[in-house]
């Protein structure tokens, strides 16, 4: 149990390090101003706590069984389902989102545009998958951590985050293709 309160900790880190990363390139996209420096910055202590959070993650899901069976609590157990695909699908996308800003220069230099609206495409996948996994993980780590008992405020709490992770995903997907589309279009 200790290895999944640690985990929980992790996950809530995570969290809060996402949730300052993407603020800041939502601001940046907005108003166009990119700064490399705080980019790396507001991502650098979120990726710690994420690959961390990951490996422990995988090392528990293998190693310790959880009791997630889909014929018993089987909404709850989907949304662990759904939880671990959002975070699978979440690792191969980090790449070409911390490449895509190149990836795109580069197909709208050359003239790539199918392979340009792709890019884009799969960026918002990205978001969707990450916004979906921080909206099914954190009242399970309020859970795991003891903070959280009551069934009916864990209900409600999920509809919050749900809706959080809603607004988020437009405004991170909305300023992202906005900007990259301004930059890298022709005019």
């Amino acid at each position: 149990m200790k290895l999944k309160k640690l985990n929980a900790a992790l996950a809530l880190l995570s969290i809060i390090g996402i949730l300052v990363h993407v603020s800041y390139q939502i601001f940046a996209y907005f108003t166009l101003y990119h700064n490399p420096k705080l980019t790396v910055i507001t991502a650098a202590p979120f990726m710690v706590c994420a690959c961390l959070h990951a490996v422990l993650g995988m090392a528990i899901v293998f190693t310790q069984a959880d009791g997630t069976r889909l014929d018993v609590y089987k909404k709850r157990n989907m949304q662990t389902v759904l939880q671990r695909l959002s975070a699978a699908l979440i690792l191969p996308l980090l790449i070409l989102h911390i490449n895509a800003f190149g990836i795109l220069l580069k197909f709208s230099q050359i003239g790539k545009w199918p392979m340009f609206w792709f890019v884009i495409f799969l960026q918002i996948v990205f978001f969707g998958a990450v916004v979906t996994h921080v909206a099914l993980s954190v009242t399970k780590a309020f859970i795991t951590l003891g903070l959280l008992t009551d069934i009916k405020k864990v209900k409600i709490l999920d509809r919050v985050f749900f809706v959080l992770g809603a607004v988020i995903f437009i405004a991170a997907a909305f300023s992202v293709v906005r900007g990259e589309v301004i930059i890298f279009l022709p005019k």
